[in-house]
């Protein structure tokens, strides 16, 4: 199997589901593409790369006009033309995803834990915060008590400001000092890391030919690329967003994760070039070509080379 063959199948098979999210594919792309390469597109390109994962224009139009509505997106006319962009809230997340996404897994953990106490706010309002706070991996220890092993600070501050929340919580440090074996189990349990190490499974299995046949025929034509590469981030940040990323000492044995994050940066690493020159071909701005990406983007994965 060449790896045109096994894209071709990858795609026919994402074509095939019942349940096609457009909105979730659209947000891929521009998370992955369009963001790193000033964040601006023209609906007709959109429309057109769309296509090839069987979304049509009613679809596409439909799932840009929900995600300006849910302020992801902002738009502006220009002549006859409609250009998309990320709004500043929607440009925020997709930072904090991006960082997530591609990010190297923690090696380290100095067994410290933040605790988020939610007593002292409205039950509507925890309900809120839970939402917000579980986007960025904790978990709950109890119905008042959040947690995270090694959260990202800056995005929680940011959240409980954006929240209004942030004088009326309180944050807390502390070390596990009793029953350790006690606590992993409650991780698991609280972040339910087993659902989550299947689906890492599933994930692997899915786009393990992809990587084997790059091993045997390196050609991938632009276009293909670009649909392997948007697939497998839509298939990774799918299950990666579910994870807490906790450190290795609170995971299960063989964690499929770890395997996960090795092929998907393997996968990347071997399209990203290709999907690009298909992105500078295909895609467009008032002024132009996609401009070239940002330096951050080379960082990916611990580096693009």
């Amino acid at each position: 199997m060449t790896i045109e063959s096994a894209s071709k199948s990858l795609v026919k098979e994402f074509r095939s589901r019942t349940t096609l999210r457009a909105g979730s594919i659209i947000t891929t792309v521009f998370g992955d593409a369009i963001a790193p390469r000033g964040g601006t597109v023209w609906l007709g390109s959109l429309i057109k790369a769309m296509k090839e994962f069987g979304v049509n224009e009613r679809l596409v139009r439909t799932s840009v006009f929900r995600l300006v509505q849910d302020g992801w997106l902002q738009s502006k006319q220009i002549g006859r033309r409609s250009y998309y962009s990320l709004t500043e809230r929607g440009r925020e997340r997709f930072e904090q995803a991006t960082q997530k996404i591609y990010g190297e897994p923690a090696s380290t953990w100095d067994g410290t834990w933040t605790t988020v106490l939610l007593t002292g706010i409205e039950p509507s309002t925890r309900d809120i915060v839970r939402k917000e706070l579980g986007w960025l991996g904790f978990g709950a220890l109890s119905s008042s008590v959040l947690a995270h092993p090694a959260p990202d600070m800056p995005g929680l501050d940011l959240a409980l400001e954006r929240l209004g929340v942030a004088g009326e919580l309180v944050v807390m440090s502390g070390e596990t000092v009793r029953n350790e074996a006690g606590m992993r189990s409650l991780a698991q349990e609280s972040w339910n890391l087993a659902d989550i190490d299947e689906r890492y499974a599933s994930f692997v299995e899915r786009f393990r030919p992809l990587i084997r046949a790059h091993g045997k025929d390196a050609n991938v034509s632009p276009k293909s690329a670009f649909l392997v590469r948007t697939l497998l981030i839509q298939e990774y940040r799918k299950v990666l967003l579910r994870d807490p990323q906790l450190p290795a000492e609170l995971l299960p044995a063989n964690w499929h994760g770890t395997a996960a994050y090795q092929l998907c940066r393997n996968l990347y690493q071997a399209v990203y070039a290709a999907a690009d020159d298909y992105l500078t071909q295909s895609m467009e701005t008032a002024e132009g070509p996609l401009p070239p990406p940002a330096a951050s983007f080379m960082q990916r994965f611990g580096g693009l080379q």
